[in-house]
């Protein structure tokens, strides 16, 4: 039996900066995005701003979500930064 998994997807400065466009990760219960956000900011480096004083938008399977969402296996997450107008 395979274990369950998320899909985590970057974009924009944040999929050139971490140097990765897609991790799968194993999916944890009773996980939420900001969980999963603490997780990869633990990894240290430039995986740190993830938690830092930027801000960072996330999509649960392309609908828009806050930290407290929770997040389940199967699920795509996608960070992203605030998008500015112009």
């Amino acid at each position: 039996m395979t274990e369950p998994t998320l899909t985590v997807r970057f974009f924009a400065r944040l999929r050139e900066e971490l140097g990765t466009e897609q991790l799968t990760l194993p999916a944890q219960a009773n996980q939420t995005a900001g969980d999963l956000l603490g997780v990869l900011a633990s990894r240290g480096g430039p995986w740190a701003q993830l938690q830092g004083g930027q801000p960072v938008m996330i999509a649960i399977n392309q609908a828009m979500a806050k930290p407290a969402t929770p997040v389940q296996a199967g699920d795509e997450v996608a960070f992203f930064p605030p998008v500015t107008g112009g």
